[in-house]
């Protein structure tokens, strides 16, 4: 209960007035429903904001926020900048329990770890363990064990990797992250004082190689990518994590459907939800069986791929819950949408992927801007091929404009099919321009 800790959101807690966290929470969940939002909001969540545990909310919360007070901003409701709070915490857009109002410096702790993300992210495994452990650039002795600075260090460097992604795609970032990833196992070699630090460091060492392994494959580095995945699955499957393994199983069922392995893609995809099965998620169910149904539309088995359709929007139906994996923050209405357009793209049922591509762009929160080109990208090709030329045209302009954002070699290459199959309609209105300008658009190498 809020009333148990301090205060250190007073402007949030004034807007709670008389209400008992559990009432505020109920008004929050009947404000989200008024605009289609689903969120797992309860007394704890609250108590967590007036705590100043939560210095800013994720996005739905935040269109949840400022649709019931409308006219303020987060400032106003006593929350901080995003960009300065964003990957920090236990999940996206929250920042770690504040330290004791007892300390003696209490901004020590935030230098610190924004010396260690920056080590992570900019240093081999020796330097960043070095700076983790308070060594400078001397080597770390092999004695010395690991304990929470060092696993704190692994966590924000994944939060860091996802938030780069998010805004800018993956290449340029791959080769600069494999160094943290080289340092977190090496790290997992020098042990750790306790079982609980052991159990963090594996998670995160996991989660880190999964993160790796979604740059190599957004850069189209596949084999690279299936390397890092399997090696998440076997830190997975040693710490005996059924969270990681299904995630691990998610990202290789991603991959193999893109690499041209659809029967693998369907088997990595139920070998995924058996593991999320021990995990009481509905959304990561979801998820999961999206990848299958992609598997399934690859096989051209369109049967299969309905029904596993039918049942991952079910689930998706269910809502959020306290259960759902900090690395789903990304699966959201528009990423169902676009998955279920990549099915029945796979299907060539193209006006039908092109529907649900739309539907995607429609609703993709802009902040996400690699995602978004990513959807309107897959909008371009479903319309080029459904016969929409002048449509297709449209979209990939819109693809274009947010490519001095983006860094996606994925993305650069489904635009580059697009616009290949515009060529025998460049007479049509809107397709010359537009296959000029892509053609005038800088690489990435």
């Amino acid at each position: 209960m809020a009333t148990s800790r301090e205060v250190r959101n007073p402007a949030f807690r004034q807007l709670r007035g008389q209400r008992s966290p559990g009432e505020f929470a109920a008004a929050i969940r009947r404000a989200a429903r008024e605009i289609g939002e689903q969120v797992a909001c309860d007394a704890r969540y609250i108590g967590r904001v007036e705590a100043g545990e939560i210095r800013c909310p994720n996005y739905a919360y935040e269109r949840v926020f400022l649709h019931m007070f409308p006219g303020s901003t987060l400032k106003d409701l006593g929350f901080s900048d995003r960009g300065a709070v964003r990957g920090r915490g236990p999940y996206p857009g929250v920042e770690p329990p504040p330290q004791s109002h007892t300390s003696q410096h209490p901004s020590q702790h935030t230098e610190e770890s924004d010396v260690r993300r920056r080590a992570f992210m900019a240093g081999g495994s020796a330097a960043l363990a070095a700076v983790s452990l308070g060594l400078g650039p001397a080597p770390v002795p092999s004695q010395r064990r690991v304990g929470d600075a060092e696993v704190s260090a692994v966590e924000a460097a994944v939060r860091q990797i996802r938030l780069l992604d998010d805004r800018h795609g993956a290449a340029g970032l791959y080769q600069r992250a494999a160094q943290p990833l080289e340092a977190a196992y090496a790290l997992l070699d020098a042990g750790t004082a306790r079982r609980s630090a052991a159990d963090r460091l594996h998670a995160g060492a996991g989660e880190l190689a999964i993160s790796v392994g979604w740059l190599a494959h957004d850069s189209g580095r596949f084999d690279d990518a299936r390397s890092h995945y399997a090696e998440a699955l076997a830190t997975a499957r040693v710490s005996g994590d059924p969270a990681l393994e299904a995630h691990a199983f998610c990202n290789t069922a991603f991959l193999a459907r893109d690499a041209g392995r659809p029967r693998e893609a369907v088997r990595a995809a139920q070998a995924g939800e058996q593991a999320a099965k021990q995990l009481s998620s509905p959304r990561l169910l979801s998820l999961l069986t999206l990848r299958e149904a992609g598997g399934w539309a690859g096989l051209g088995d369109r049967t299969a791929c309905s029904e596993r359709l039918v049942r991952a929007k079910s689930l998706f139906a269910q809502g959020t819950s306290d259960a759902d994996p900090e690395w789903m923050s990304f699966f959201v209405e528009a990423e169902l949408e676009m998955l279920e357009a990549q099915c029945w793209s796979a299907l060539d049922d193209w006006p039908r992927a092109a529907l649900h591509a739309e539907r995607a762009a429609e609703l993709q929160d802009p902040h996400f801007a690699r995602n978004l080109a990513l959807y309107r990208a897959q909008l371009a090709d479903d319309l080029a091929r459904a016969g929409a030329p002048d449509r297709a045209a449209a979209a990939g302009h819109q693809v274009l404009d947010l490519l001095d954002q983006v860094q996606s070699s994925r993305i650069q290459a489904m635009l580059a099919g697009t616009a290949r199959r515009l060529l025998p309609e460049r007479r049509t209105a809107g397709v010359s321009a537009f296959l000029e300008r892509h053609a005038s658009t800088p690489r990435l190498v």
